[in-house]
């Protein structure tokens, strides 16, 4: 059994549901995983020690939240080279954030990163059974690299 660890932010709640149905799709695969806010990981060492990692972010205003960007500081001390990836989030109409955790996870921390790119759901999907299923898919199709 592979552990994940699925760190988020959420402003509105549907990138922490989006985490929660990831992690479902996860546990779907027989994995172990533990999806928290970002604000509970308080440094590297509380990052470190997982198979695979999903960092979820809204988008607000075209960009990634504060908090998200402190927390990609936290993460690149943690050394996580060559470490199986993926990147999400929600937005209502313009969805920046999830390919600019996507990219810097890829370029600047050089993880495994999944083919499908960056799962990046309107809160309206979120609503419904299609975002519930692209997000179990998305963990699936990771799970398959562990």
């Amino acid at each position: 059994m592979k552990k994940v660890l699925i760190a988020y932010s959420s402003r509105t709640g549907t990138t922490q549901k989006m985490a929660d149905y990831l992690a479902e799709g996860f546990r779907m695969s027989d994995n172990q995983v533990e999806a928290v806010k970002i604000s509970t990981l308080k440094d590297e060492k509380d990052i470190s020690g997982y198979d695979a990692y999903l960092f979820g972010c809204p988008t607000y205003h075209k960009d990634m939240t504060g908090g998200m960007k402190q927390f990609l500081f936290k993460a690149e001390r943690a050394n996580l080279i060559g470490k199986i990836a993926g990147a999400f989030g929600s937005h209502t109409h313009s969805g920046e954030a999830a390919p600019m955790v996507f990219d810097t996870m890829q370029h600047v921390f050089k993880m495994d990163v999944t083919t499908l790119g960056p799962l990046n759901l309107t809160e309206e999907i979120m609503s419904n059974d299609e975002g519930v299923k692209a997000c179990h898919d998305y963990a699936k199709a990771i799970a398959e690299k562990l």
